[in-house]
């Protein structure tokens, strides 16, 4: 049977896309508290199946895949830019394609203006009508109002009219930042995406005994099961360390390890790893809500991250930035060092160096040291600084490691930070191995 906060979520799903919700809507049609509705509606916000937006409400969306998540639906527009909704909120579930900046006249403007697509502009009323005319939503920059015809026009065709009190270039800038987050989003390589869909989990049930683990152990090869109660919820999970010692008729509920750590699909491979490196786990269970959606194997994330390393990345993250302006130097026998400048983007607001990009820079080094004498995967694990003096804007400096302990389960480095011959900082940095 469903738990109420299960009930909701499938209630949610169930709607037509662009569907108003609230919390006393909920409430009032399942029969449970304001409190149960309010944490499932967040829930759902975050699987983006809702988005909610002031003075409208919540509104059921469209769940975006990842290859179309370079594209903004309308509802989450209103919140990049904090804009009000003036007209056409039937529409915020739509996705838009493009954006056009309305700095022409309206004849050569039409030409740009696609269905679909998002016109930002100033106080034009002319403008307006005639983008909504041509299957396009209007963002009024500047915080300005629209006439009431073009209010109801907005309405009738179903296509957001929105206001925001920031500037035409800043509205563009903070959508193709958006935007351009989604892409480095895209880039990143989730649980669900190395999740094998027609290989379905081989489980035990609550109820059964030692005895069934050995024949599933013989089927499969495997010794890791999850174990699931009537309701397909996982409840725990059972290893040959569980069993030891224990009779075949002895129920496996009473030996298996309850509350298993478990992972969502839209964790990170790498958050993932580090979790199974950190917690000694070879078997992790993927659960959506508390239902078992597959389960992934050590092997499984080492071969991702491999996979990753492969891949050309679209969206810089700010590490990428980073380590753009540095060159990687293996000259020296025992050592590797990366030497660069440090721009603008680098520092703090005192014009030196970021603790931030110092950490990644000796992230960096470290990794490359331990991984010139052993060709292995890493998760940084610590990284002990003892000391840094000031590195001011443009300097020069140069970040060496050196391997000082390696083993098979993890390596140390000692990382030092110089600039002009003098020493800077200097750290201990260590990461566990990911067996191949």
């Amino acid at each position: 049977m469903l738990t109420k906060h299960e009930q909701i979520l499938k209630y949610i799903e169930e709607l037509e896309v662009g569907s108003k919700i609230s919390v006393r809507q909920i409430a009032k049609e399942l029969d449970v508290s304001e409190g149960t509705a309010y944490r499932a509606i967040k829930e759902a916000e975050t699987r983006g199946i809702v988005s909610t937006i002031e003075r409208v409400g919540t509104v059921r969306i469209e769940k975006q895949q990842k290859k179309d998540i370079d594209r903004l639906t309308f509802a989450e527009v209103v919140n990049i830019v904090d804009g009000t909704v003036l007209g056409g909120s039937a529409g915020l579930h739509k996705t838009l394609h493009k954006f056009v900046i309305g700095a022409m006249e309206v004849d050569a403007m039409i030409r740009y203006i696609d269905r679909d697509s998002l016109l930002i502009v100033g106080n034009r009323n002319e403008v307006h009508k005639v983008s909504l005319e041509h299957g396009a939503a209007v963002l009024i920059s500047g915080g300005f109002d629209a006439t009431p015809e073009v209010k109801e026009l907005a309405d009738k065709l179903e296509l957001p009219l929105i206001s925001s009190a920031y500037d035409t270039f800043t509205i563009a800038s903070m959508i193709n930042r958006a935007i351009y987050d989604r892409l480095i989003k895209k880039d990143i390589l989730l649980v669900e995406d190395i999740l094998r869909k027609d290989n379905q989990p081989v489980i035990m049930r609550v109820g059964q005994q030692v005895a069934d683990w050995q024949e599933l152990v013989e089927q499969t090869g495997h010794s890791r099961f999850p174990v699931l109660d009537a309701n397909d919820r996982i409840v725990g999970i059972v290893t040959t360390k569980d069993v030891s010692g224990e009779t075949n008729d002895v129920a496996i509920e009473k030996v298996m390890t309850k509350n298993p750590i478990t992972v969502s699909p839209k964790s990170s491979v790498a958050s993932t790893a580090h979790m199974m490196i950190w917690e000694g786990i070879e078997l992790l269970p993927v659960v959506d809500g508390r239902k078992l959606v597959g389960v992934i194997s050590r092997q499984d994330v080492i071969k991702a991250l491999q996979y990753i390393q492969k891949q050309p990345q679209v969206g810089q993250t700010i590490q990428d930035i980073v380590l753009t302006h540095f060159s990687l130097d293996r000259s020296e026998d025992k050592a590797v060092s990366l030497v660069g400048e440090v721009t603008p983007q680098m520092t703090n607001q005192l014009g030196g160096v970021s603790t931030g990009v110092l950490m990644i820079l000796i992230s960096e080094a470290g990794s490359q040291a331990i991984r010139r004498i052993k060709n292995v995967d890493l998760v940084v694990e610590n990284v002990s600084v003892y000391f840094l003096k000031p590195i001011q804007i443009e300097s020069t400096i140069q970040v060496r490691a050196e391997v000082i302990d390696i083993g098979r389960k993890s390596g140390k480095a000692d990382v030092q930070i110089y600039h002009r011959g003098e020493l800077m900082g200097k750290a201990l940095f260590t990461a566990q191995v990911l067996d191949r």
